[in-house]
């Protein structure tokens, strides 16, 4: 097995397999090269010698500036390259989709819904519209677990801090989140929690829920009630009867939402996970399925990958957009918009924001972009699709689940253990990740750097969604965690 690999054969660096040590010669997979430095698994070591100013290629792109001479063999990280992103930038389309491709559909097993797409669970949900009655909702779902069991797989309240004090978009934001987990397939009942005198309260969030199944939710305002939660119980147990007489069914693959996110990423994830997750990604929408990769401002370096693979120049448009007014976004608030990496990235191999972007858009495959959504909007069109969130794991997680997502799939290479309000199935970039945290890690990407063949995990990927999407639970299920939060963008009252 090679020591380091070079991605492709433009590359100006190749990546470390495991530790290695200066003195070392190590086969990269197209030579030898002998080590200068000591390189980590998942950092960079240069292929030949570069000199200052010079711009560094990995994946076959640029991924920054060498601010020192860097010799064949020498360590490429922070202390010697710098990103080559800043400030906004122009965009022409020029088309690369490439053709649609069609494979036989596969079948979960999944719960029907009036309104939509099936559930891949039958969960009885408490959302509370605001923080002041976060608690109340918490001893609900004490109280409820009673009627866990049969055909409802879990009850789970959904606490954050808004519903109030908010404005614009924040508050629009809250709405809308809270109207599409109220609608979600995955929940088989909901019961919506106010207080009664929020901003965005019952009153206000009904309309956003559309037409809804009015016999899979109900609504309790707490000012309005003697004694709350004995009427809650009352309604999560008319809600958990109705449930009790849903059942699994077969479902075709095209009524399957799968979001794509990564977090704690490392310099092996854009080799392993990411791809993994892309050949997923291709085979799903190539069955008439949908998938949803969010993250914007980790696109930052990699858009125009994306931009060129719309199908359409409206797509195109609504992606510079995206873009731009993320952008805009840190701009506004005086942030740097290239603040990135995170420290645990830097740590793992990943040095600029243009590394970070060419790794994390590998999820998204080859297949052409069908869709751009904006934050809360459903997604509607079949294929890849473009979601408007950030990159913080809860929020873009939970992001993907209110566009419709059922299932997500993130990418580790140093582990997390949180999950979103839908089964989140963990993929590890390395091995030893999976072996030390198998109480988190779900599915062992790193099996590729051991001779696995890339279509073969793909094709592991899909049948492991599957099996989820019919019942199997994830680890972070199994431990019980069930997280949300919304995104905020502005000023608290």
């Amino acid at each position: 097995m090679n020591e380091m690999v070079r991605i492709t054969d433009r590359d100006m660096v190749a990546v470390a397999l495991r530790p290695l040590k200066a003195g070392e010669t190590v086969d990269f997979g197209g030579g030898e090269l002998r080590l200068k430095d000591d390189i980590p698994m998942g950092h960079k070591a240069a292929l030949r010698d570069v000199r200052q100013g010079e711009t560094v290629i990995k994946y076959g792109y640029p991924i920054g500036e060498a601010t020192a001479d860097i010799p064949a063999g020498g360590h490429v990280h922070t202390h010697n390259l710098k990103t080559l992103l800043s400030g906004e930038k122009e965009y022409e389309w020029h088309p690369a989709a490439p053709a649609a491709k069609t494979e036989i559909p596969a079948t979960f097993m999944g719960y029907p819904r009036k309104n939509g797409k099936p559930g891949i669970r039958n969960e009885l949900w408490i959302l509370p519209t605001v923080g002041c009655v976060n608690d109340i909702a918490k001893a609900l779902e004490r109280q409820a677990q009673e009627f866990t069991g049969g055909a409802i797989d879990g009850v789970f309240a959904f606490p954050h801090p808004y519903g109030c004090s908010q404005l614009g978009d924040d508050q629009e934001n809250t709405r809308k989140a809270l109207a599409a987990l109220a609608t979600h397939p995955n929940a088989g009942g909901v019961l919506v929690l106010g207080l009664g005198c929020e901003n965005s309260g019952i009153g206000q969030i009904r309309p956003y829920m559309g037409d809804y199944d009015e016999s899979r939710v109900r609504f309790l305002v707490c000012q309005e009630s003697e004694n709350e939660l004995e009427d809650g119980i009352t309604l999560l147990w008319e809600l958990a009867n109705r449930m009790r007489q849903d059942e699994r069914v077969p479902c075709g693959s095209d009524q399957l939402t799968v979001g794509l996110k990564c977090g704690g990423s490392d310099g092996l994830s854009g080799i392993t996970a990411n791809p993994t997750i892309g050949v997923f990604s291709d085979r799903l929408t190539s069955m008439g399925g949908t998938t949803i990769l969010t993250e914007v401002p980790e696109m930052f370096g990699a858009e125009t990958i994306l931009m060129n693979r719309c199908a359409t120049e409206e797509n195109f448009r609504k992606t510079v957009k995206l873009i731009n007014d993320f952008k805009a976004y840190f701009e506004k608030s005086g942030m740097p918009v290239y603040e990135n990496p995170s420290p645990g990235n830097k740590a793992g191999g990943i040095t600029t924001l243009e590394d970070k972007a060419l790794g994390c858009t590998q999820k998204s495959g080859s297949s052409a972009v069908k869709g751009v959504l904006a934050y809360g909007e459903r997604a509607g069109a079949a294929g890849l699709n473009l979601l408007s969130a950030p990159g913080n794991d809860l929020v873009a997680s939970t992001a993907l689940a209110i566009s419709g997502a059922q299932i997500v799939l993130f990418s580790t290479g140093r582990g997390t253990p949180f999950s979103c309000p839908v089964p989140t199935i963990k993929i590890a970039s390395n091995t030893p990740l999976a072996e030390k945290k198998r109480n988190w890690i779900d599915f062992d990407a790193g099996r590729l750097l051991a001779g696995k063949k890339l279509d073969d995990l793909g094709g592991e990927l899909l049948e492991l969604v599957l099996e989820t999407a019919s019942g199997k639970k994830t680890r972070s299920e199994i431990n019980g965690f069930h997280d949300m939060a919304i995104f905020k963008q502005g000023v608290t009252l």
